[in-house]
């Protein structure tokens, strides 16, 4: 019997983080059957490649994607797998669409329309995690895992208001995340800047770190302060983790905004502190300086509470703009990381009205000057007109933080990608090639293997992946084969839709996404599951395998 795929003289960088080999790799079924150090024994196959001594690596894994609704509505995903991600991991920063009430589901199509969109017909047809997994389990462009979102059990049983929860309310929010953690999740994220998962003490998210901890899980925490009180944010979650007994992965892990600059090796230290004492810890950031969020993100906590509704009708009361302005540029909010917010920095990347398409692009600034108007007036007017659909740039990182935190021994690649909106951040389609071409080739800060490391086998091993993760025997054949000396994001902030270069195949469970560095029809992505045998497909999905 002939094998489905054998791709010859590869070199081969397996993604443990030791030295690149060549050699010969058969693929059958789905899975990675044979590594062949000598030539002239490869077996029969009813396709081959040759490599010619291009790097096949373990496909790399997302560990911060907001591709919840977009891998579905969407399902093409080139702007992923043309990466080379063959996993991504979905349910970020406490705000997602499972579990869900319709009630909720109604609050988050307007809260986190700036992450998803609004796609036209589709259907939300899930209220549970088992329900969503088995959604994406009818065939999704590359595979993807799960957290429960905290804030969206929060609105669920607490609801939107800036309240503590009562004893019996942690505990119905106990069992929702319970069950999810059953049904597959691997573990829990939290967004600690957006209503109403922020409104939780610590008190509350200990004893739901707890649980995570007690199921296998690990906790992704957007924590509180990206900005002014950074590093008091970092350590609260790292003390959190400790009291829980949770693992703890510290999401898109960057030290932003001016107070910042210069200071990611205290943060290093802080971890290394903690992991030399026992503290299971992790993080992921991306290659860039800009972040993206939700216009509405930056505003006071204050002025969400009740929910989208409640919020803009604050908005729409001149007495209340005037507080909430004040706060925004003289006091600085905890929407923004406790900064007042620098207009210039604050780039439109997307708006749900089409009218209000002619502000893609520019600065709040910039459209303040060419109406002459106050920034705050500009600000206020675009949350209502797009009903807080708007996205944004927010151009406020340091080079030199970035480099630093992406060498440490615990780092991992995140996109944080945003997918909708006329300008999205080019991370959506550059962060993998980044790394590899930036600040592996072109500046050196990472070699090669190190930097296959950070973007596979180390995410893998955070995720629990069952026989995943690495080019090994038995191994699921999740692949990327590209050239090492010619690989490169082209999206930019001005063109960042555009596709890597230097990417020319990618296989998920065996099947080719991208040949020859075209996207197929393949839609051979599955749910990945925690079990107590680690995190797999469902036993009972099988992807249809030929070459």
């Amino acid at each position: 019997m002939s094998a489905d795929w054998l791709i010859r003289n590869a070199r081969v960088i397996d993604g443990t983080g030791t030295q690149a080999f060549d050699a010969d790799v058969v693929v059958d079924a789905g899975t990675i059957t044979q590594i062949l150090q000598r030539p002239g024994n490869a077996p029969a196959a009813r396709r081959t490649i040759d490599a010619q001594g291009r790097v096949l690596s373990p496909g790399f894994i997302d560990m911060h994607a907001h591709s919840d609704i977009q891998i579905l509505a969407n399902p093409d995903h080139t702007a992923k797998v043309s990466q080379g991600v063959t996993l991504e991991v979905l349910g970020q920063d406490g705000l997602s669409f499972a579990p869900i009430d319709e009630t909720t589901r109604a609050a988050l199509l307007i809260q986190i329309a700036g992450w998803n969109g609004a796609p036209k017909d589709f259907a939300y047809d899930w209220d549970t995690v088992a329900a969503y997994l088995d959604r994406l389990d009818r065939g999704i462009a590359c595979n993807a895992a799960y957290l429960v979102p905290q804030g969206t059990l929060r609105l669920m049983v607490v609801g939107p208001d800036d309240r503590p929860a009562s004893p019996a309310q942690v505990e119905a929010m106990v069992v929702l995340l319970t069950q999810g953690l059953r049904e597959g999740a691997v573990g829990m994220s939290s967004g600690l800047t957006y209503p109403p998962g922020m409104f939780a003490d610590d008190e509350e998210l200990v004893t739901l770190c707890r649980v995570v901890g007690e199921h296998g899980g690990y906790y992704s925490p957007h924590h509180r302060s990206y900005g002014v009180g950074a590093l008091e944010a970092y350590a609260e979650m790292i003390d959190l983790c400790q009291s829980a007994r949770c693992p703890l992965h510290l999401t898109h892990a960057v030290m932003n905004f001016e107070p910042n600059r210069g200071r990611a090796d205290e943060l290093l230290q802080l971890i290394d502190r903690a992991t030399d004492a026992g503290a299971d810890i992790t993080l992921d950031s991306y290659p860039y300086l800009a972040g993206s969020t939700t216009l509405s993100a930056l505003l006071p906590s204050w002025a969400s509470a009740g929910g989208p509704a409640a919020l803009l009708e604050r908005l729409r009361d001149p007495a209340q703009r005037a507080v909430i302005g004040d706060e925004l540029e003289h006091v600085g909010t905890d929407g923004c990381h406790g900064c007042t917010a620098d207009w210039r920095t604050i780039q439109i990347g997307g708006v749900l009205n089409p009218a209000l398409s002619d502000r893609v692009g520019a600065t709040v600034a910039e459209l303040a000057q060419a109406s002459n108007r106050e920034p705050r007036d500009v600000f206020f007017e675009l949350l209502v007109q797009d009903q807080l659909g708007t996205t944004i740039l927010q151009h406020v990182g340091h080079e030199e933080n970035v480099q630093t935190i992406m060498r440490h021994h615990t780092h991992c690649g995140g996109s944080d990608a945003i997918l909708v909106g006329e300008r999205p951040h080019p991370r959506a389609w550059g962060t993998f090639p980044r790394y590899l071409s930036r600040y592996v080739r072109e500046l050196g800060v990472l070699d090669l293997v190190d930097c296959i490391h950070h973007l596979t086998g180390r995410p893998a091993a955070r995720l629990k992946l069952h026989q995943r993760g690495l080019v090994r025997e038995g191994y699921a054949a999740d692949l990327v084969l590209f050239d090492p000396h010619t690989v490169k994001d082209m999206a930019t902030y001005d063109q960042p839709r555009n596709a890597a270069t230097g990417i020319d195949w990618v296989w998920v469970n065996g099947i080719p996404v991208i040949e020859r560095a075209h996207r197929t029809a393949a839609q051979p992505g599955r749910a990945m599951r925690r079990t107590r045998h680690g995190t797999r497909p469902h036993p009972h999905q099988q992807v249809r395998h030929s070459a």
